[in-house]
């Protein structure tokens, strides 16, 4: 089988890579830095250097491939980030419909379901429709919940202030956890088998907490007993990303992605609709990985 493979070798891409290979697979590693083409040859894999916003270079790529993994890489050099995300979503619909291609794996995520206001999903969510609209296509939408490794960026917070805390919710409030290990052997096993028909959604969680919790397991972890979860107000959430140097588009959108979470919207379909069984990596296994970013700093 020939897939393409997108995210170059990172976190979810790299494994997935591996596994096909393993398998015996021919494997195209799309990839934006020529600087990634010998880590993708010593993996045994193809490497198409191009960019994603290039719809004859996606095109290109993907002729001849059995099945392909889509995911829209983030960025924050977009001066409008939905506007960047449907450009990549359309480049992405066009290059699986000129090649014929049937079998499509998407890393989408939470909150999709919305399709508008969760600011970052929202392109993801737009994919999902436009892939739909595919005839005769086999697609499998992975919609993973909140990534640990989001949480790094609140280590400056507890450093500085001893707490955490965000717009998404009350310490009382439930939040589906990650780990892209998790996510990597749900899109390889999706991948591998091929046996999805017509559409299909699968949520990815490695634990489900509540803000709370994940505050006092993080703030055990770096040695803060007792690090409490507070819930700023959209405003303040604005000024620390502001002071953070984030692009405001790119605060916007993380801002309406918190009132989306806070208002539950953005998890009901997951919570109606929970994964068959969680991965392995938990919260406290995540703390131990934490707790080595807190002190390299």
């Amino acid at each position: 089988m020939k897939y393409v493979i997108t995210g170059s070798l990172g976190h979810i891409s790299k494994p997935v890579v591996e596994k096909l290979i393993a398998a015996g697979h021919t494997v195209t590693v799309i990839t934006s830095k020529a600087a990634r083409v010998a880590d993708i040859e010593a993996l045994g894999a193809k490497a198409a250097v191009g960019t994603v916003d290039d719809v004859s270079f996606l095109t290109n790529t993907f002729a001849g491939a059995d099945a392909v993994y889509l995911m829209i890489p983030p960025t924050f050099s977009a001066a409008d980030w939905y506007t960047h995300q449907t450009q990549v979503a359309d480049n992405y619909v066009a290059a699986v419909k000129a090649n014929n291609i049937k079998k499509i794996v998407l890393l989408s995520s939470i909150g999709a379901h919305l399709r508008k206001g969760v600011g970052p999903v929202d392109g993801l969510g737009y994919l999902e429709e436009e892939l739909q609209k595919l005839e005769g296509i086999n697609a499998k939408f992975l919609r993973p919940s909140f990534f640990y490794y989001n949480l790094f960026a609140q280590i400056g917070m507890i450093k500085n202030a001893g707490i955490m805390g965000g717009n998404g919710g009350d310490a009382d409030a439930k939040i589906a956890l990650v780990d892209t290990s998790d996510i990597a052997e749900v899109v390889a096993d999706a991948l591998l088998k091929l046996d999805f028909t017509g559409l299909s959604i699968q949520y990815i969680a490695s634990d489900v907490r509540t803000y709370g919790e994940v505050a006092a397991v993080l703030g055990n972890a770096v040695g803060k007993l007792g690090t409490p979860w507070v819930l700023f107000t959209d405003e303040q959430s604005e000024q620390g990303m502001l002071q953070a140097g984030l692009p405001k588009t790119n605060i916007d959108g993380y801002v309406a992605m918190g009132q989306s979470q806070r208002s539950g919207l953005m998890q009901a379909d997951f919570f109606a609709n929970p994964p068959v069984q969680l991965g392995k990596v938990k919260l406290e296994d995540f703390a131990k990985i934490f707790a080595a970013a807190y002190n390299a700093q």
